[in-house]
């Protein structure tokens, strides 16, 4: 079986995935150009003949959008330890420091979307801070539309035809008259965050707050507000999301580098200090979550930008 890589409506094979199972798909793609400020990728994926398995939702630079296909989604734990377990036909969760623990039966298909924070006034019709730190049933958001999209989802016969689905409805979304031209962030936070993410998570927040001329303070306030996370913690998430993409796609190509090596390439002091942020942001050490992850289809790094 070949999985396919689709850019802008046009697919591409890819070399196929071996992993244990009868039926195991993976296939990315880059949605059509007027959405890619909002939506970082698509990720569709299919497993069944699996063993039953857990895991773990990581922290994310990129709000989570998923449409579940043959069976739903069950979360055993939130990124809110408060918020009680539940089971989704379609998820959408905010930016979060914690990680979520999603169950699964032996079988696990759907379409994962990363919405980028700064679109989701554009996108969602909020901003993200109103997620912050919760997994909600997308149709909470997303309405009628968003149950109706995931039904045709699941009706399509091919990953190309669901990457167009996809498209279609999210260009719909951002139409005027879905409501999709209104007031975006304040330009100063659009700003600071693009130079955080530029920097890879080391830029310090007062000088962010002397490049867009606020008082941290204020700075810190409205980057809440819009993305669900100050700029400190946003920075641990843009760090350990480098960090676990590149230990993920390296493993993907059974060549994972040295921790130390990969500490000080992602802005760490050193690996002891990756270590620790692994342990607090993922809940395990690097080497457990490969060891857990890459059974699951969902686990390896993906080659998404961030922006």
């Amino acid at each position: 079986m070949r999985s396919r890589a689709v850019r802008g409506g046009v697919s591409r094979e890819t070399p196929p995935r071996t992993r244990p199972g009868p039926v195991d798909e993976r296939a990315l793609a880059v949605p059509a150009p007027p959405l890619r400020p909002y939506v970082s990728g698509y990720a569709g994926y299919r497993q069944a003949g699996l063993p039953p398995g857990r895991h773990r939702g990581l922290p994310s630079p990129r709000l989570t959008l998923i449409f579940t296909l043959d069976e739903p989604l069950t979360l055993a734990g939130h990124p809110d330890p408060a918020q009680a377990p539940g089971t989704y036909g379609a998820l959408l969760g905010g930016l979060h420091t914690r990680p979520a623990l999603i169950t699964h039966e032996g079988r696990q298909s759907g379409i994962q979307l990363g919405l980028h924070p700064l679109g989701a006034r554009a996108l969602l019709g909020l901003p993200a801070g109103e997620l912050a730190d919760i997994d909600l049933p997308a149709e909470a958001v997303l309405g009628r539309q968003g149950v109706e999209v995931g039904e045709r989802l699941r009706a399509a016969r091919s990953w190309p035809e669901r990457f167009a689905l996809l498209d279609a409805y999210l260009l719909g979304r951002l139409s005027p008259e879905a409501g999709g031209s209104g007031p975006g962030p304040a330009p100063e936070v659009v700003r600071a965050w693009r130079l955080l993410a530029r920097s890879g998570g080391a830029a310090p927040v007062a000088t962010l707050a002397t490049e867009v001329g606020w008082s941290t303070r204020h700075l810190t306030a409205r980057f809440r507000q819009e993305t669900g996370l100050p700029p400190k913690a946003a920075a641990r998430v843009l760090r350990f999301d480098r960090a676990r993409r590149l230990l993920g796609a390296a493993a993907d190509r059974g060549t994972p580098p040295l921790l130390a090596d990969l500490a000080i390439r992602c802005g760490y002091f050193d690996q002891a200090h990756l270590a620790r942020e692994f342990r607090a942001l993922a809940g395990c050490p690097p080497s457990q979550w490969l060891a857990e992850e890459f059974r699951n289809v969902q686990a390896p790094g993906e080659t998404f930008e961030e922006g």
